[in-house]
């Protein structure tokens, strides 16, 4: 795309607009689409320099010494990452811009620290190194750079994978099976896939693979009675639902209004019947407590930093820290005590986050374990074994986007003797 004196403009507005990080960088970025006229190219243009900014932020950072404008970041990531040489941008430049532009090109990335080639701050760097080596966290900083792929969830209630890939190929959508997850579809490109057909007739829905996977943790059947605990915008109730082929019962708990409302077009479309949303004010509500000790299955997807989801989310780095890490175990505790109530003898319990970082991780599910030795951990791998699906993992499932080309996530499988 051709660099314009007004699409540097644009560029750089946004980047004022943006960088604050007051709100969620894909948040403010439709606000300042709605806010102005903007052709859809420019969009582009200025929707990938944001987040490639976010994504490479510490090394632009510093590459612009104490100059780091909104300015001179796009410049830098344009010059960087972008594609584009100096000689295409120099009708854009001040005089000591093109100068300056030569040594950011010139910069050695594996001589700087370990937080800039990670592009991860130094405190996630710290709160890693427990469970990962220096190498490994290079590694999955390096693949956080890089955008995520685009995962379909085949609707198994109205549709099988088969099918849905014939009909990608009809619609000349490049596509393939995912890794792990058999009833995955890894999309290649960006292609609109919510214009879809088959997409509006609720045979697929946009989910991760590793996302899929939890699902067949919980591996739910056919007149069971199952409750996801944290549903959110439902993607996974969805998959449950579908899992027990609309029979039984299942019920889809949150505390946010607004993210049930969003599962209800995606409910109609999924065709199925046996799924009940309810709000709810808190984990210790009187609609859990009428459910205690009654349900086969319960899922804690339980809300995390999110630092595993970096590769969709790179503002999350710089939004969260180690106070609101610390407020998130503890409302992790919270949550899986009040969601353990649910489960009947026997029934199965899964706790899973889409972190990195162990004290949301195997520190929450140890400390659960301890105090609660009615509960033992069954090992993930043998889980996925039993639901055939080849991937190796130990006790607990591990993803990990340089590993599994996945979002990071973490499971624990937990039983009621």
């Amino acid at each position: 795309m051709l660099l314009t004196e007004y699409r540097l403009e644009l560029v750089t507005h946004a980047l004022r607009q943006i960088l604050p990080l007051e709100h969620p960088a894909d948040a403010a970025l439709r606000h300042f689409f709605q806010a102005g006229r903007i052709g859809s190219n420019e969009r582009t243009l200025v929707a990938e320099t944001v987040f490639g900014v976010l994504r490479h932020r510490l090394l632009l950072e510093q590459a612009c010494k104490d100059q780091a404008t909104p300015r001179r970041l796009a410049l830098a990531f344009w010059v960087r990452f972008g594609g584009y040489n100096l000689r295409e941008l120099t009708p854009l430049l001040k005089e000591e811009e093109s100068e300056w532009l030569a040594t950011v090109k010139a910069l050695k990335a594996e001589t700087q620290t370990l937080a800039i080639q990670a592009e991860l701050p130094e405190w996630v760097i710290e709160k890693m190194r427990p469970q990962f080596a220096e190498e490994e966290i290079r590694a999955i900083g390096l693949s956080m750079q890089q955008p995520a792929p685009l995962d379909l969830r085949v609707n198994t209630f109205l549709a099988d994978r088969n099918e849905v890939l014939a009909g990608l190929q009809q619609e000349k959508v490049s596509a393939d099976v995912t890794p792990f997850s058999p009833i995955g579809i890894r999309v290649k490109g960006k292609p609109s896939v919510n214009r879809s057909p088959m997409f509006e007739a609720g045979k697929f829905e946009v989910q991760d693979e590793g996302s899929q996977l939890l699902g067949f943790l919980l591996a739910p059947k056919r007149n069971e009675m199952v409750v996801d605990f944290c549903a959110g915008a439902g993607g996974k109730t969805l998959m449950l639902g579908a899992m027990m082929n609309s029979q039984g019962r299942l019920y889809a708990f949150d505390v946010s209004e607004k993210r049930l409302a969003n599962l209800k077009p995606r409910l109609k479309r999924s065709g199925l019947s046996n799924l009940q949303p309810q709000l709810i004010d808190h984990e210790n509500d009187i609609k859990i407590k009428r459910l205690s000790g009654k349900i086969d299955r319960v899922l804690v997807d339980a809300p995390c930093s999110g630092l595993g989801t970096l590769r969709r989310n790179p503002d999350l780095k710089f939004r969260q820290s180690p106070d609101s890490v610390r407020e998130l175990t503890e409302k992790q505790a919270s949550i899986l005590a009040a969601a353990s109530k649910l489960v009947k003898q026997g029934g199965r319990l899964v706790y899973a986050t889409c972190s990195l970082l162990p004290e949301e991780n195997q520190g929450i599910v140890e400390a659960f374990l301890s105090a609660h030795p009615d509960f033992i951990a069954v090992p993930a791998g043998d889980v996925l074994q039993q639901q055939k699906i080849p991937l190796e993992m130990g006790t607990y499932l591990q993803l990990l986007p340089h590993v599994h080309g996945t979002d990071g996530f973490f499971a624990a499988v937990l039983e009621k003797k």
